[in-house]
């Protein structure tokens, strides 16, 4: 019986490999790790011979049959599908788009035994368009050992003169990668981004914009509660600086990611920046403003779906648009801001840099230490998080809560 793709989904490792035959001299290798190849064994003069035609899913059930006929096809007519692959890849140049491209979909579909997660989606979007848009056109189709520095240095120079100094630098830092990933699988001898450094002019940073002034917060929070826009962007904007998440983070918010009772909010690792989940404390706050939403939202699969189709989030912009309709301009207050709001008030009233930290889901550099933390420290940032609600409600309603009513934890 032919294979299905069900079967395969559901076919799970055992303490050997073991196959599963689809006809026709293929067969799908299931390994104790998890990874499943496509092998195709056929004869010539006599002699057994085995072709890998890849990873399932990377190749998927109908490609894996198309290779198969094609193989067949060629040994009929009198060839050998083993030497004919051997041919072709000798006369193959590794261009830059070659290696590039493998190296993408190595990071987007990591192998399952690699213990790696794949880029997010925003991530592989943005740095495949990087490609595409700015490394490719230029130095796709040149064979990379003969890309020198100088050439390099043209394709970014482009970049640089568009006023686009960040994405120079990106872009750069991209190639670099690739490069990397060139020389570690012996196609390239040396990372010639290095001679690069210091050559691109320095990035100028700016910092987002943020209101921290809490007059002017608690204006802002009445300025948001008179908001007269779609109901699930003037949720995404109560409820923003609550929980003080990347934009991100919120708008792709999905209900199932809400433990109401527990009152948490668990964000998986696959959306988060830094690839680890992320536990956000509900205040009794944000749980009542969760349980109006759900009313108006509660049949997606997100909180803020957009406005066209509930099968996506709302787009990026969509509370940055609502604060410049609120009278905000872009050097006053963005989304990411309530992220600085939080942070500078936080601080100010003396809560220990560690639980601000750690609820801002910033980066540890001590990997043990980060363990400990996120572990340890949930029941002081539920207790942090509740007085900052609580101050939020207070500054709301115009009273100018002293600092001491804060307790450092």
């Amino acid at each position: 019986m032919p294979l299905t793709d069900t079967e395969i989904r559901l076919a799970k490792p055992k303490e050997k490999p073991y196959k599963l035959s689809e006809g026709g001299s293929l067969s799908l290798m299931v390994n104790p790790n998890g990874s499943k190849w496509w092998r195709f064994r056929y004869r010539i003069n006599g002699r057994e011979k085995m072709l890998s035609f890849g990873v399932y899913p990377d190749v998927p059930l109908k490609l894996a049959r198309g290779r198969r006929d094609e193989a067949r096809k060629l040994i009929a007519a009198g060839g050998d599908p083993g030497t004919e692959r051997k041919a072709t890849k000798a006369v193959q140049v590794d261009t830059f788009e070659t290696i590039a491209r493998e190296w993408f979909e190595l990071q987007a579909h990591p192998p399952a035994d690699s213990n790696r997660a794949p880029l997010s989606p925003i991530t592989a979007k943005k740095t495949e368009w990087m490609l595409d848009a700015f490394l490719l056109p230029d130095l796709g189709s040149r064979p990379i050992t003969e890309i020198k520095a100088a050439e390099l240095f043209t394709v970014l120079r482009k970049i640089e003169n568009r006023g686009i100094r960040e994405t120079a630098h990106r872009a750069r830092s991209l190639a670099s990668r690739i490069y990397r990933y060139a020389v570690a699988t012996g196609r390239a001898d040396r990372d010639i981004t290095i001679d690069l450094r210091g050559a691109l002019a320095p990035i100028v940073t700016k910092n987002r914009a943020a209101i921290t002034d809490p007059t002017l917060i608690g204006e802002l929070l009445r300025t948001i509660d008179g908001y007269q826009g779609q109901p699930g962007t003037a949720y995404a904007l109560k409820l923003s600086p609550y929980v003080f998440v990347r934009p991100g983070e919120l708008r792709a918010a999905e209900w199932n990611e809400f433990d109401l009772k527990a009152a948490e909010w668990r964000i998986p690792a696959e959306r988060m920046k830094m690839r680890e989940r992320h536990i956000v404390p509900l205040s009794r706050q944000a749980l009542e403003l969760l349980k109006q939403l759900h009313a108006h939202t509660g049949y997606s699969r997100y909180l803020f779906p957009a406005l066209r189709t509930a099968d996506r989030p709302m787009s990026n912009n969509t509370v940055n648009a609502a604060l410049r309709r609120l009278g905000y301009s872009t050097d006053e207050m963005t989304g990411h801001g309530f992220r600085a709001l939080a942070s500078t008030c936080l601080n100010e009233q003396g809560w220990h840099p560690d639980l601000i930290e750690l609820q801002l889901a910033h980066a540890e550099s001590n990997k043990v230490r980060s363990a400990y933390n996120r572990a340890q420290r949930l029941a002081d940032r539920k207790k942090m998080m509740q007085a900052w609600a609580d101050y939020l409600d207070a500054l709301r309603a115009g009273n100018a809560v002293p600092i001491t009513l804060t307790r450092a934890a």
